[in-house]
Order: structure tokens, then sequence, then C-alpha cells
């Protein structure tokens, strides 16, 4: 009975701890920041026109085309985006799906969390400390194959067959959580240390050195963090039931 409430405590928490992965693996909310550097583009409104004799549509600008709004950033290993927020709204709270505005500009992150060259090479804003890439990728990609793993053989593992395949399991995902905890570390280096507001302006902070930036962790990386305990508890607990499978015979 107690090894069949630790099992299911065990999955329980590695089934939230990976989904907690998974979802901020595929969300683009690490890095928030607000900026209030130059302008930003609005979309174009159509508009009927007053013509009696073809009912055609033309494309109007909006007034000025451009808000003075301040800009808010966010961004994950996929993708990139901005878009021009209200004064009043926090950044984070910006970035929740009902505060969002239906138009943004979006760029493939291409690996974040550092520039890749956006001409050509040699490009001026191309940060050489870009390697740092690989290991953030590596990291995050592979805690992930290990803790779906894992998952893969606690199921094999039913109904209490094998200890081998309980503790091997457990094991992936004790060091699915010791990859992302590594990779959170690292993120946190980079956030405390690399010229954030920099790579947050790239090529329009030459417009606008003295523009103020204010950069914050985003969503995704709190859901990250928040998988990582859940994981090393799940990992621990299946261990306990395949050791104690073991004593049983």
């Amino acid at each position: 009975m107690r090894i069949g409430a630790a099992a299911l405590a065990g999955g329980i928490f590695g089934i939230v701890g990976t989904l907690c992965f998974l979802v901020a693996f595929s969300t683009d909310y690490w890095l928030v920041a607000r900026e209030n550097c130059g302008s930003f583009l609005q979309p174009t409104k159509i508009t009927p026109t007053q013509d009696k004799d073809a009912n055609r549509t033309e494309i109007q600008l909006d007034e000025a085309a451009t808000t003075s709004r301040p800009i808010v950033h966010h961004e994950g290993f996929f993708w990139r985006c901005m878009f021009a927020a209200e004064p009043s709204t926090e950044a984070v709270l910006a970035t929740f799906f009902t505060n969002q505005p239906g138009f943004k500009m979006c760029i493939h992150g291409y690996l974040f969390p550092l520039p890749v060259a956006l001409g050509e090479v040699p490009d001026p804003i191309y940060d050489a400390t870009a390697v740092f890439r690989g290991f953030w990728t590596v990291l995050i990609i592979v805690g992930l194959v290990f803790a779906l793993t894992g998952g893969l053989l606690l199921v094999c593992g039913a109904p209490f067959i094998s200890n081998k395949l309980y503790k091997l399991g457990g094991a992936f995902f004790i060091a699915a959580a010791c990859l992302f905890l590594f990779m959170l570390l690292l993120f946190v280096l980079w956030m405390e240390v690399v010229d954030v507001k920099r790579y947050v302006l790239q090529e329009r902070g030459e417009s606008c050195p003295d523009a103020e930036v204010s950069v914050l962790y985003g969503l995704s990386f709190m859901v990250a963090v928040a998988g990582i305990p859940l994981e090393v508890l799940s990992g621990l607990l299946f261990m306990l039931v395949g050791h104690a499978l073991l004593a049983r015979r």
C-alpha cells in the first residue's frame, strides 16, 4: 500500500514537473523587457472608399502610423516578439494573453538567449560570446529528453514489475532536473552579467543611447523553476520505490 502511494505521488510530481519543462520550452516568455526607444509601427486600417461607382477598399494609415507608447519585448527559444503596451501596465502583466494587442512584431529567436548576426557577417552587433547559445540549447533539449525518457521507463515498469526500471526512471528525472537547474543558472548569469540592454535594443540602440530599459524574468522562466523540485522529488520517490521492490524479493 505504501509503495503504491509513493509511486502514485511520484507519478503526479513527475508528470507536473515534465509539463512545466515542456511549457517553459515551448513558450516565449523567458525574458521580458520594457523600453522607450523610438516609435513602433502600427498596423494599417482598411477602410471603404467613398467612390460611388465602384465598391472598393483602400488602405489608410492610422493616425501618425506610430505610437510613443513603451515597447514590451518577450522572447524564448523559438520567437522574439515586441509590441506597444499601455504606459500603466507592468511589463510581465502586459505579456498575458488577455493584455496583449492584436498586432505584434515577431522574428525567430534562433537559439535564444544571445543575439545573432542580423546582417552580413561580421555584423557590428554580433556577440562573440554567442557560443553560450550552444550550451543553453543542449541543456534544455537533453533535459527534456531525460524527463520524457524517465516517464517512459516508469510506464514500462508498472505495475511494480521491475525495480531496475523504477530506479532508472527516477535517475532520469533527477538528471533532467539537474540539467534544467544548470541551464537556469547559466540564464541567470547571462541576465546579470551580459549587457542585456544592448541585446534588447540591438540595432535600434544606436539611435537612442539614453533609452530606459527594464529587464525582468518572464513566466516561462518561473515555470521552469517550479518544475525542478517536482522532478527531483519524483525521482527520489521512484528510486525509493525501486529499493522497496528489491527488498520485498
